[in-house]
């Protein structure tokens, strides 16, 4: 996980993307887009108008010109017993063929300019025509009065009836995106240093400028911990559920990481990267992101040192009006930044790594960032570690999204999501729920493992990440094994997306079911899964801001599925260099890999734990030490690891060179 604490924490807003409750009449000559009015901006709820002066910059995405054609030609380029498997489509001819048309683009800007606002370029792929302009222009514009709405403990901006455009251009039209705020707010899917007290804790100065932010609060690691699992055991506090468990492991390195994965033996071939793209999307930018990798690498891994020739970024600045009422905490972000490109350098030390910075941590913001790296496709692998709670999203987001996610498809694209850090959302919503945008049918899920690396650098222990905690209190552990359930990957039935083909006779219709009504089908996450638990996760690096004011670079264990989806990228980038772009895997995974030795099938482990030692202020022992046990499994979920396919991991783990394809 990313950071030690900020796991998926966005907004779910009920109702978000369903029909407003409030008539919505359209003006003389303009066409209502449906489903454009959050529910939960009710009169009721509003608790103030919006300066009509304030500026505002949205996006109005377009409809594509032939989405079926697009959805066949992604399948038939993705499917393994297609004949057009692997003709993966260029840009231009996704543009040319499918992409919103030129027209469109010119329509909807004129009628954007007409209506006094600034409009952009469309994107390379006509995605979208982004505008500014004050709310007063908003709301004449789109035949709406702007209000702030109370909900969920936070004012929200948004229209009080479903926005209008005019019939010239309602045609080209599929939503608009930052008007309201109904959109959630996107958190890292890492649980860092801390585990469950992360590092974003501790407060920080706010700061109006999400890219000068300063680093995150420190922490440390505090020992005894081990170098491999299962190196020290701890002998002087008592049995946990009669055993003596062993530390938790400092946090692994790049050669452990590559060693249980045998890309090690795959690199000793020339195998390790060279020649693939690795995209890794995050919200804003550290300043020191490249200094800190690069120093992390030569500190741990000095034989694949990460040179600026490997490296290159581009990061958006702040939009108007697309602030998220909170802040993002642009500071909680940096572990998470140092931790993708980290773990994607310790997989494939030879892959080039593009790192793109959105600006800001919003659904909107982040599409831009994605939207970039497909509609210019430069990159043949996109890592994305993090998420909403749940799949409560507005229509014209998903819409936007798949989008996205279809063109990447066409083109050759991986794109890989983490699953998510909260399990299956039951602690957190009403309802256990997957979490979009890893649901999504058109993405690699991403789910997470508990992952023990012995001293001879293989696996000696795996099963699907869902811990519980345990604290030492009066000499004893409170509560007792299998202790209270803490975090676990993200899995589980999409209530927005029906199973697709690929999953069919694979996932058990058990499984397929849960969350449905009838006889519908479900998308069922995650895919396939990488070490994520904080208590096996990896050692990073990064410049971090001390008690005493001072900044520096320091190194702490971080875990989660944003640890899990940048490992996998990066193993992705080596089957790569072997095999050409492998572009969307699914049907790959599903019609070819699975009940295969080229996915180890990951099974469930009971009794088995770690004791991790803390330090109560998280930076030294002045306020003397926290000791938990950390157990693997828990079953306090209704997502579980079992035999064969399941929602904590998927279809499994890579098998190392199986995997490969080398042997």
């Amino acid at each position: 996980m990313r950071r030690t604490p900020a796991l998926l924490l966005a907004l779910a807003m009920t109702g978000a993307g369903m029909a407003s409750l409030v008539p919505s009449a359209a003006a003389a000559g303009q066409s209502a887009i449906p489903d454009s009015h959050p529910t939960w901006a009710s009169p009721n709820a509003k608790v103030g108008n919006v300066d009509t002066a304030k500026k505002l910059t949205f996006r109005v995405y377009l409809k594509l010109a032939d989405q079926a054609g697009l959805e066949a030609a992604a399948n038939a380029v993705s499917d393994p017993s297609s004949p057009s498997y692997r003709k993966f489509l260029s840009t231009d001819q996704v543009r040319t063929r499918f992409a919103p048309t030129a027209g469109a683009v010119t329509a909807v800007r004129d009628w954007l300019t007409a209506a006094g606002f600034a409009a952009g370029e469309a994107p390379a792929n006509n995605a979208y025509v982004e505008a500014t302009g004050s709310v007063d222009q908003v709301q004449k514009a789109f035949g709406v009065t702007l209000g702030e709405y109370r909900v969920k403990g936070q004012t929200l901006r948004s229209q009080d009836r479903n926005l209008s455009v005019p019939a010239s251009v309602a045609p080209y039209v599929s939503g608009v995106i930052n008007i309201d705020q109904a959109v959630s707010l996107l958190k890292p899917a890492s649980v860092g240093a801390a585990g469950d007290a992360t590092p974003d804790a501790v407060a920080q100065p706010k700061t109006t400028s999400p890219a000068v932010a300063p680093p995150p609060a420190a922490f440390v690691n505090a020992g005894p911990c081990s170098d491999y699992f299962g190196q020290k055991v701890d002998t002087t506090d008592p049995a946990y559920a009669g055993k003596q468990l062993p530390y938790a492991v400092c946090g692994y390195t790049p050669s452990q990481l590559r060693s249980a994965s045998q890309l090690d033996l795959a690199a000793r071939a020339g195998f390790d990267g060279r020649g693939v793209t690795v995209a890794i999307v995050d919200a804003f930018a550290s300043p020191t992101l490249y200094e800190d990798a690069a120093e992390y690498a030569k500190r741990h891994d000095p034989s694949h040192p990460l040179t600026k020739s490997q490296y290159s970024q581009i990061v958006f600045p702040p939009t108007p009006g697309s602030e998220d009422p909170d802040q993002c905490d642009a500071s909680g972000w940096y572990g998470e930044q140092s931790l993708d490109v980290e773990a994607v350098h310790a997989m494939a030390p030879a892959a080039k790594i593009l790192y793109v910075g959105g600006a800001d941590c919003s659904d909107e913001g982040l599409d831009k960032a994605l939207n970039t790296i497909v509609s210019k496709n430069l990159a043949q692998i996109v890592s994305n570690s993090y998420g909403n709670t749940g799949e409560d999203i507005p229509a014209d987001e998903v819409q936007a999204f798949e989008s996205i996610a279809i063109q990447a498809a066409a083109e050759g694209i991986g794109v890989y999501f983490s699953s998510g850090d909260n399990g299956d959302e039951s602690h957190r919503l009403p309802a256990p729920a997957a979490d979009f945008s890893a649901s999504s049918p058109w993405v690699t899920a991403v789910g997470g493992t508990s992952l023990g690396i012995g001293k001879d650098g293989r696996k000696n222990l795996e099963t699907g990440w869902s811990t519980g905690k345990s604290t030492l209190t009066a000499g004893a552990w409170s509560p007792a094994a299998p202790g209270a359930w803490l975090y676990g990957a993200g899995g589980g039935t999409s209530v927005l997306f029906p199973e697709p083909n690929y999953q069919k006779g694979v996932v058990p219709d058990a499984l397929a079911k849960q969350n449905q009504t009838g006889n519908n089908r479900g998308r069922v996450v995650p895919d396939i899964s990488m070490d994520a638990d904080p208590t096996t996760g990896m050692l990073i690096g990064l410049h971090q801001t001390f008690p005493d004011g001072t900044v520096k670079y320091s190194e702490y264990r971080i875990g989660g599925t944003s640890l899990a989806s940048p490992l996998l990228a990066g193993l992705m980038a080596v089957a790569d260099q072997l095999g050409g772009r492998h572009g969307f895997i699914n049907p790959w995974l599903y019609k070819a890999l699975s009940h295969t030795p080229a996915v180890s099938d990951v099974k469930p482990v009971t009794g088995a734990g770690e004791v991790r030692v803390d330090y109560v202020n998280g930076i030294d022992d002045s306020n003397g030490f926290n000791r938990t046990v950390r157990s693997f499994n828990h079953p306090d979920q209704t997502i579980q690891t079992t035999r064969g396919y399941d929602n904590v991991t998927g279809l499994g783990t890579p098998n190392g060179l199986l995997f490969l394809g080398l042997i």
